[in-house]
C-alpha cells in the first residue's frame, strides 16, 4: 500500500489518564453521548443486547442482555478462556507492517464478541471505540466468533471527542464466522480533522456462513488506511461488501477489501461509493477466485464535487482456476450538467438538484442496518452535501 504522507506510530502518546467504569451509560457527558449517537450507538440500549465502550485504553462498560451471547475485553477473554490463543493473531501477522506491530507491543484491550452455537441475536449488539484525550495512540484488539448456526448484528461506532484534534487509532479485527452462522457488521467512523486510522483486520468464512459488511466514513480524517481480508474458506460461503467514504480537504484515504474465494460455490459483492469534497482517496478491490464455480463483482463508483479533490480507483480481478466468473465495473466522474438541468427543469434549484444526484450516488442498500442509523447516515449525507454545496 502507499505510504503517502507517512509517519512513526511513537510520535503520539502511548498512556492516557484511566477512565472509571460507568454502570449506565446516560451518566456519561452529554457532549459524549452526542458523538456516539452519530455513530449508531444507542446510550439506553434501547433496541441493542449488549454493549462494549472504550474510552482511550479503559473499558468504562460492558454488558450483555441476551442468552448465547458473550460480550468481553480481549484481556479478560484471554484470562477466561485457554483457547483463545487458536483465535488470537492466527489471520494477521504480527509484524505486516509497522502498525501492527506497534499495537502488537501497545494494545490495551479491545472487544471479544462471540455468539454461541445456535444463537441468534434479537437487535443489534453495539461496541464503541473512543478517544477521549487529544495525541494519544490507541492500539486495540477486536476478536469476534460466530459460531455454527448462530446470527448476530454488530455496529461499531469509533470516533474521537470534540475537542481532540489529533491522535493514532490502531485497530487489529479478526473474526471467524462459522459453519452456516451469520454475521452483519456495520462500522461507522467519526475521526477528528489531525486523526490517523489504520485498522487492520482478516475475516474467514466457513461453509454455507453469510458475512454482510458495512463502512460509512463521511466525517473528516486526515489518515485512513485500511484493506482487510475475507477468506471464503468453506463451500457456499458468500460475503457481501458496501462501503461509503466522503473524502474531505485536506483528508487522504485508502480504503479497499480482498476477497479470496477458496471454496466451491462461493459468492462475493463488493460495492463501494465514494465522493471527494477537496480530498484524496485511493479506493482498492482485489477478487481472487482460487477454485472453479465461484463467483464474484466488484462495483467501485466515485464522484469528483470539487476539481480539487482526487479519486483513483484499482480493480484487480484473479481467476485463478478455469470456471472462476469474477467481474467488476468502475467509474469515476463529476455531476453531469444535463442532470442538473433535467432536474432544475422540474422545480428544483441548483443545489438542490445536486443535493439530490449525490442522495442518489450514496443510496447503497446496506444489509441489516437499523432504521435509526440509516437515519444517522441520510443526516451526515445531507450535512456533506450542505458543507460544498
Amino acid at each position: 500500500m502507499t505510504k503517502k504522507n507517512h509517519l512513526t506510530p511513537d510520535r503520539f502518546k502511548g498512556e492516557a489518564p484511566k477512565h472509571p467504569y460507568v454502570e449506565a451509560l446516560e451518566t456519561l457527558d452529554l457532549l459524549d453521548q452526542d458523538r456516539m449517537l452519530q455513530t449508531g450507538v444507542v446510550i439506553r440500549d434501547i433496541d441493542r443486547v449488549g454493549t462494549f465502550l472504550q474510552m482511550d485504553h479503559s473499558v468504562v462498560h460492558c454488558s450483555v442482555a441476551q442468552e448465547g451471547l458473550e460480550v468481553l475485553s480481549t484481556e479478560e477473554a484471554a484470562e477466561r478462556y485457554d483457547w483463545l490463543n487458536e483465535y488470537r493473531w492466527k489471520m494477521l501477522p504480527r509484524d505486516l507492517d509497522e502498525f501492527t506491530a506497534y499495537a502488537r507491543e501497545h494494545t490495551r484491550h479491545g472487544y471479544f464478541i462471540r455468539a454461541l452455537p445456535g444463537a441468534k441475536a434479537t437487535y443489534p449488539l453495539q461496541a464503541c471505540l473512543y478517544i477521549a484525550h487529544d495525541g494519544i495512540a490507541q492500539c486495540v484488539h477486536n476478536i469476534v466468533i460466530v459460531e455454527e448456526g448462530a446470527e448476530l448484528n454488530v455496529i461499531t461506532g469509533c470516533l474521537s471527542a470534540g475537542e481532540v484534534r489529533t491522535g493514532l487509532h490502531v485497530g487489529i479485527s479478526e473474526f471467524y464466522i462459522k459453519k452456516n452462522a451469520k454475521l452483519t457488521f456495520t462500522m461507522i467512523h467519526n475521526w477528528a480533522p489531525e486523526m490517523h486510522v489504520y485498522p487492520r483486520g482478516a475475516m474467514v468464512v466457513e461453509e454455507g456462513g453469510l458475512f454482510l459488511q458495512n463502512f460509512v466514513c463521511m466525517h473528516p480524517v486526515k489518515r485512513l488506511q485500511m484493506n482487510p481480508a475475507i477468506y471464503l474458506a468453506g463451500p457456499g460461503a458468500v460475503v457481501r461488501s458496501n462501503t461509503i467514504l466522503v473524502s474531505t480537504p485536506g483528508s487522504w484515504m485508502d480504503v479497499g477489501s480482498r476477497v479470496y474465494l477458496q471454496a466451491p460455490e462461493t459468492r462475493a459483492e463488493v460495492v463501494a461509493r465514494t465522493i471527494t469534497t477537496g480530498g484524496e482517496v485511493i479506493n482498492r478491490g482485489r477478487l481472487i477466485g482460487e477454485v472453479p464455480g465461484v463467483r464474484a463483482h466488484l462495483e467501485c463508483h466515485g464522484l469528483l464535487l470539487t476539481p480539487r479533490g482526487l479519486i483513483h480507483a484499482i480493480p484487480e480481478l484473479e481467476a485463478r482456476a478455469e470456471g472462476a466468473e469474477i467481474s467488476h465495473e468502475a467509474a469515476v466522474g463529476k455531476i453531469a450538467p444535463e442532470e442538473i438541468e433535467y432536474l432544475m427543469a422540474r422545480g428544483l434549484n441548483e443545489d438542490e438538484a445536486k443535493a439530490t444526484i449525490v442522495r442518489g450516488f450514496l443510496n447503497v442498500k446496506m444489509a441489516g442496518l437499523p432504521a435509526e442509523l440509516q437515519a444517522q447516515i441520510d443526516q451526515a449525507v445531507r450535512q456533506s452535501q450542505e458543507s460544498v454545496l
